[in-house]
């Protein structure tokens, strides 16, 4: 090999590695200036800023609860995805993967047209003195639509690892499908559908653009973070922003240790 053929490789291998770094550097720097800037004095400010601390907390509750419904909810869907073919399986695909590619305000609309008071589910749900829009409701409908897609495609993945042959040996010692499922399926997906959950939820804790037209009052974190902006300024910001920022490492070090441990165990 001559000279001027290994230089290529070698060139090419350079701005492989430049632009990976670039990369990085441009997805980690934003967020390390903010938690380095306004980190502390978001945490200072936990202990005085009542407003801040009610965000937070309805953020983590709204989000817990969408992610229970949507594990309960999709969770026999995505196994459906994963298990069977069937005619218009591709459609149903399609219809889960949808809210990730439209964008959020459209999805917020979209919401608003169904549960809006004037609306017949809306209207209906008025009727027997349950209102969506404008309550931590609706935060919850605007978290799961945006969230749920993301748990069905890693929950169908999960299952598609697990073989299908253990269920058909359960079945052979006399399993009902439902119980070769629980007692089988289910325990050796169970990492995969953990760490999907998980990513469910720190993708409701983030979510802006369809939670602001449901429900604008009360605020979640990243509705009062854009509220204390656009009134205040960037000073004011910068600690709600911050702490929303500190809260995304939880699901992030829970993913990082779930990862480590499937690891440890090959």
């Amino acid at each position: 090999m001559t000279s001027d053929s290994r230089l290529v490789p070698r060139l090419l291998s350079v701005l492989a590695a430049l632009a990976g770094s670039l990369l990085l550097l441009f997805l980690a720097a934003p967020l390390v200036e903010l938690v380095g800037t306004s980190g502390g004095e978001g945490l200072r400010r936990l202990g005085a800023d009542a407003e801040l601390r009610d965000s937070l907390l309805l953020t983590a509750l709204c989000a817990t609860t969408a992610t229970l419904v949507g594990v309960l909810g999709a969770t026999p869907l995505a196994y459906l995805l994963a298990r069977r073919e069937f005619p218009g399986r591709a459609v149903l695909a399609a219809i889960l993967d949808l809210p990730l590619l439209i964008p959020h305000p459209v999805a917020g609309i979209a919401l608003l047209l169904l549960l809006g008071r004037e609306s017949a589910l809306g209207g209906a749900a008025l009727g027997v003195g349950l209102r969506i829009v404008g309550t931590p409701i609706g935060i919850i409908a605007a978290m799961l639509f945006v969230s749920a897609p993301l748990f069905v495609s890693g929950a169908r993945e999960a299952f598609a690892k697990v073989d299908p042959r253990y269920e058909g040996v359960a079945r052979t010692l006399g399993d009902t499908p439902w119980r070769a499922f629980y007692r089988v399926t289910l325990p050796l997906a169970s990492r995969g559908l953990l760490a999907s959950s998980v990513v469910m939820w720190a993708r409701a804790v983030s979510e802006f653009g369809a939670i602001v037209i449901l429900t604008y009052n009360p605020k979640v974190a990243s509705v009062l973070s854009y509220d204390r902006f656009t009134s205040y300024g960037l000073s004011e910001a910068l600690p709600v922003a911050a702490a929303l920022a500190l809260l995304a490492l939880l699901p992030l070090t829970i993913l990082r240790a779930l990862r480590a441990e499937s690891r440890s165990e090959r």
